[in-house]
């Protein structure tokens, strides 16, 4: 029978979390693109990426917790709401670039505006990808690792070694 703390998955590095953040976070985010574009035809753009970004953060962050950090399970809702922080963020970032195309290019076209949103996805991610590693996720990584790092030997004292090594003589 396994305990919690075999279920969980040791921490990945780095370089292994990146790739990982990038294979879900930007299939999430090349998905969210297209979805962005088929409903901001139905309503207006910065509302159609509110809510897709409402969407894709918790579809994300799901993944994330799952596969990207070995957090060893679900998210949790402090998770949730925490990546949501960062999530606000990359709302911001895509949101403002799109309104700069706009201010730039009266009428831009399609392919333009998925390379303005993609370009400004990517950057938003890089820092999205920082906030969760360091943040959201690393309480969660297993507490054993950590004591096992901070452990410091017992050291055991003999009470009657004076007494012994009078006795040898």
């Amino acid at each position: 029978m396994e305990t919690g703390q075999s279920r969980q998955q040791a921490a990945p590095g780095a370089f292994a979390s990146f790739a990982r953040f990038v294979l879900c976070g930007g299939g999430v985010g090349l998905a969210s693109s297209f979805a962005v574009a088929a409903l901001a035809s139905r309503i207006p753009w910065v509302l159609a990426n509110a809510v897709i970004t409402v969407v894709s953060m918790l579809l994300a962050t799901e993944l994330h917790a799952r596969f990207t950090f070995g957090a060893g399970g679900r998210a949790t809702w402090a998770q949730h709401a925490q990546s949501a922080g960062s999530a606000a963020a990359a709302y911001a970032v895509t949101s403002a670039a799109m309104i700069l195309l706009h201010q730039l290019m009266a009428a831009p076209g399609a392919a333009l505006e998925q390379v303005v949103y993609l370009s400004a996805s990517a950057l938003a991610g890089i820092g999205r990808f920082a906030v969760l590693r360091l943040v959201v996720f690393a309480r969660s990584r297993p507490k054993t690792t950590m004591a096992k790092r901070t452990a410091r030997p017992v050291r055991a004292t003999v009470a009657h070694a004076p007494a012994l090594l009078c006795s040898c003589a």
